[in-house]
C-alpha cells in the first residue's frame, strides 16, 4: 500500500466516524464523471490526491472543522460547494481589483468568518492556503497552512492544525505567491 492509499484509508476511516457538520451523514463520493464536469467548469484539473478525497471518501463533509465543501452541489446547510465558490470568488475579484483572487486556487474548506482553506491547484505540490479575508488588505489574507495535500490532511489527523485549541499561538507564514500570481491572472 503506498502512504497515499494509506493517508486515504486513514482519512476514510475518520471522514466515517465523525459527523460531518451540516450533514446528516457522510456524503456518497462523486463519480468521474463530475469530477470531469468540475474540471471542465474550472478550466484546470484537480490534485489527484483531491480528486481522490471526492471519489473514494465522499463529496465533503468530512476533514477540519466544517468539512471539505462539496465539489459541485451543495449540502443542506446551504454552504456553496467548491466549484461555485471559486467562480464567486474569481468574479468578486474582477469586481473588486483590490481583492483579486488567484487563478487556480480552489476553496476546499470553510473556516467561518469569511475563511476558508484552499488548494492551490497551479503549484506542483498541491499548497494549501488559508485565505483571511478580515484584514485590511488582500496582501495580508493569504497564508500558507501546510506544504501540500497530504501534510494538511495528516495534521486534521494529528489534530496538530493552527485551528486546534491547543495550538493557538500557531503562526502562518504569508503566501509569498499571492502578488505574483494575481498580477499574472490580472494581465490576462
Amino acid at each position: 500500500m503506498t502512504e497515499i492509499e494509506q493517508l486515504l484509508a486513514r482519512v476514510g476511516v475518520e471522514a466515517r466516524n465523525t459527523r460531518p457538520w451540516g450533514w446528516p451523514s457522510l456524503p456518497a463520493p462523486v463519480d468521474a464523471a463530475t469530477v470531469t464536469r468540475a474540471e471542465a467548469v474550472l478550466g484546470f484539473t484537480l490534485p489527484p490526491l483531491l480528486a481522490a478525497l471526492y471519489l473514494q471518501i465522499g463529496d465533503g463533509g468530512f476533514g477540519p472543522e466544517y468539512g471539505l465543501l462539496p465539489l459541485l452541489d451543495g449540502p443542506p446547510s446551504g454552504e456553496p460547494a467548491a466549484v461555485p465558490q471559486y467562480l464567486a470568488h474569481r468574479e468578486s475579484g474582477r469586481q473588486d481589483p483590490d481583492w483579486p483572487w488567484p487563478e487556480g486556487v480552489l476553496p476546499i474548506s470553510h473556516w467561518g468568518c469569511g475563511m476558508y482553506a484552499c488548494v492551490d491547484c497551479r503549484s506542483p505540490r498541491s499548497t494549501v492556503l488559508l485565505f483571511e479575508p478580515n484584514a485590511d488588505e488582500a496582501d495580508h489574507a493569504w497564508y500558507v497552512d501546510a506544504p501540500d495535500l497530504e501534510a494538511w490532511l495528516d495534521t486534521w489527523l494529528e489534530g496538530s492544525g493552527w485551528y486546534e485549541e491547543s495550538n493557538d499561538d500557531t503562526d502562518l507564514a504569508p503566501w509569498p505567491d499571492f502578488r505574483i500570481r494575481t498580477a499574472a491572472a490580472q494581465a490576462s
